[in-house]
């Protein structure tokens, strides 16, 4: 039987990237940074869970894009009607708890809450914040190659032309993204309480940390064949604890041997006003694959 989890967590997620386009633009290049460094979205890997819950898990996700039998993208109220059917309430303020109480048993909305803006409105603080992932590699070589269609360009004027379609992709030839996150229980208490529902969940937390090992791996596009989850560090604090974290992101380093360097986490966590409110610290890795250096003192390791 599942038990509410009631403990904040602080921790990264790290995503590799090798001759891959884990976060592109819309003009199809990885993200850049004005300073040249390259970074990902945190949708990038919020996608990538909510993906993996969905395929691998048979999870109900809300925000996930779904098409209708005439292959449109549904709208946000056909995306509800779809997972709990017609509308009950007419008064809007019950239609407005009704939303939210169906929302909430979505596991996406839980942690990474929603905005809904269709036959009401509701805005949900999820319980988990993620942020940019930012290429902590100390290269940000992109790279462009043409592609061919075997088909000819149909607006071509030229109507006795005999040439094919060209294209461009673009790829990291090497990337180490860190992304920061944060799970909070508290930020749903009200809604949860206002609904009568479940707040969250010891199995629900088991989800998360499947998704962050391995939702990356999971989806494995012709642009993402070579983006894999790589690291994930979990540092869980003790009940009722009000110690906050800094943004593991400008922690972590990777060398040029491409090893993952947690000395400046191990530091911070070992500072006496921080270590006596950690309850664990687990780190997540492949061992033949990853290589992690410097790890905080009494990290519990387990096979991503």
């Amino acid at each position: 039987m599942s038990n509410p989890f009631t403990k904040r967590v602080y921790g990264c997620a790290v995503i590799k990237s090798i001759n891959s386009n884990y976060n592109a633009d819309f003009s199809g290049q990885p993200r850049k940074l004005p300073n040249g460094i390259v970074y990902a979205t945190d949708k990038a890997l919020k996608y990538s869970i909510r993906n993996y819950w969905k395929e691998a898990l048979d999870e109900k996700v809300f925000y996930f894009k779904s098409l209708s039998e005439t292959m449109s993208p549904r709208t946000l109220d056909e995306t509800y009607l779809l997972h709990f059917g017609d509308f009950k309430e007419k008064d809007k303020s019950k239609l407005r708890l009704e939303v939210l109480g169906n929302l909430l048993g979505c596991l996406d909305v839980k942690f990474f809450g929603g905005t809904y803006a269709g036959k009401t409105n509701i805005s949900i603080h999820g319980t988990c914040q993620i942020s940019h992932g930012l290429n902590k590699f100390t290269e940000n070589v992109i790279y462009s190659e043409q592609i061919m269609s075997p088909f000819r360009n149909s607006n071509d004027a030229s109507t006795d032309s005999t040439m094919t379609t060209l294209g461009t992709q673009s790829r990291l030839q090497e990337g180490h993204y860190v992304h920061h996150f944060s799970v909070n229980p508290k930020n749903i208490e009200d809604d949860i309480e206002r609904v009568g529902g479940l707040g969250l969940m010891d199995t629900d937390i088991a989800k998360l940390k499947e998704g962050l090992c391995k939702g990356a791996t999971y989806y494995d596009s012709a642009a993402k064949s070579g983006t894999e989850n790589e690291l994930l560090l979990w540092v869980q604090l003790k009940e009722g604890s009000n110690v906050v974290l800094p943004s593991f992101v400008s922690l972590v380093e990777v060398n040029e041997d491409k090893a993952i360097d947690l000395s400046k986490v191990k530091q911070l966590l070992a500072e006496p006003h921080i270590a006596g409110e950690i309850e664990t610290i687990e780190l997540y890795y492949s061992k033949p694959v990853t290589t992690v250096i410097n790890e905080p003192d009494g990290s519990v390791l387990y096979e991503i």
